[in-house]
């Protein structure tokens, strides 16, 4: 079968349409770091990211994906919510840039806890119900700031509603809801927590975060966070949850994210770096797989390479 006949036949297309650009950034001025264990990722101040922005707009990339990494830390989280942020910033200096790039934030509370966990902490173990107030507040506090989308990252039961709640009471209710609903207890998190400071300073995040070896929970936990008036669902990761991925899109009349990981980015990089596969050729391979599965959008370190690359096929 020809070249042209297969293009004609291709069951399944990727578009730079359908990716998500994560981004990390941290307060001051002038700052661009790279991250150790993820080459060709970045942390940022606010005023650095304009020339990202308006890179990211040319090459049609329609959203940013932000993770804020604060100055300092404490028991309640109090930078996650605070006006002049690091996100809280970016957000603001991104939509001066870029008014149509698409902004979405993550809500969480690990990188800002000094022991790192997603909850406020009550007796030694993660509190739900205490956590929800100050994750509505962090993404009111993101919608304040200008966000389009505010995405719950924690998986504290609930926070869907709570959140919901908060944003429409104070007029927010344009402000969509992506929420992380099937987020796995992973091993291929580790170079997000280099990069965003946020690994746990005791124990592990098991009790509140999927066990990889389920999934009808999966299904249970989309499920709820839908009943409770999430606009999109997310599964985390992407390449090893692939089956889940499918479950969601064919249960769910609602958009399916899906986030190709630190872990999956590193992976590929070190293989590529080590001459063991074509960076490009595998990296263009998984998101098929993963657009292939049911993902109406892909949230990817190797965005800005893919819509390049991308381009160099029309």
């Amino acid at each position: 079968m020809s070249e042209g006949i297969r293009d004609m036949v291709r069951e399944t297309e990727l578009s730079v349409k359908d990716l998500v650009y994560p981004i990390f950034v941290v307060p001051g001025q002038g700052v661009i770091q790279e991250v150790k264990l993820m080459p060709g990722v970045f942390r940022y101040s606010a005023d650095m990211l304009p020339p990202v922005a308006k890179e990211l707009k040319s090459l049609g990339i329609p959203a940013v994906l932000l993770f804020g990494v604060p100055e300092k830390k404490d028991s309640t989280a109090s930078e996650a919510f605070s006006n002049d942020g690091a996100v809280q910033k970016a957000i603001a200096t991104i939509k001066e840039a870029e008014p149509s790039l698409v902004v979405i934030t993550d809500v969480c509370l690990c990188a800002y806890t000094d022991h790192g966990h997603c909850g406020l902490i009550k007796g030694g173990v993660v509190d739900n119900d205490s956590t929800l107030e100050v994750l509505a507040k962090v993404a009111l506090s993101h919608a304040v700031a200008g966000a389009d989308v505010v995405a719950p990252s924690d998986m504290m039961d609930g926070r869907v509603l709570a959140i919901r709640t908060a944003l429409d009471e104070s007029g927010y209710t344009n402000v969509s809801i992506m929420a992380y609903s099937a987020k796995y207890a992973s091993a291929f998190y580790g170079p997000f927590r280099e990069a965003a400071d946020s690994a746990p300073k005791f124990g592990d995040r098991k009790t509140y975060q999927m066990d990889p070896a389920n999934s009808d929970e999966a299904i249970r936990e989309v499920g709820l966070d839908v009943e409770e008036g999430a606009d999109i669902v997310m599964v985390k990761p992407a390449l090893g949850y692939l089956d889940i991925i499918r479950r969601v899109k064919e249960t769910f009349p609602v958009p399916v994210a899906a986030y190709s990981v630190s872990g999956e980015y590193a992976m590929i990089k070190a293989a590529s770096a080590a001459g063991a596969i074509d960076e490009e050729r595998a990296v263009l391979e998984v998101l098929t797989s993963i657009k292939r599965a049911g993902a109406d959008m892909i949230i990817t370190y190797f965005a800005r390479d893919v819509a390049r690359w991308l381009c160099t096929f029309l």
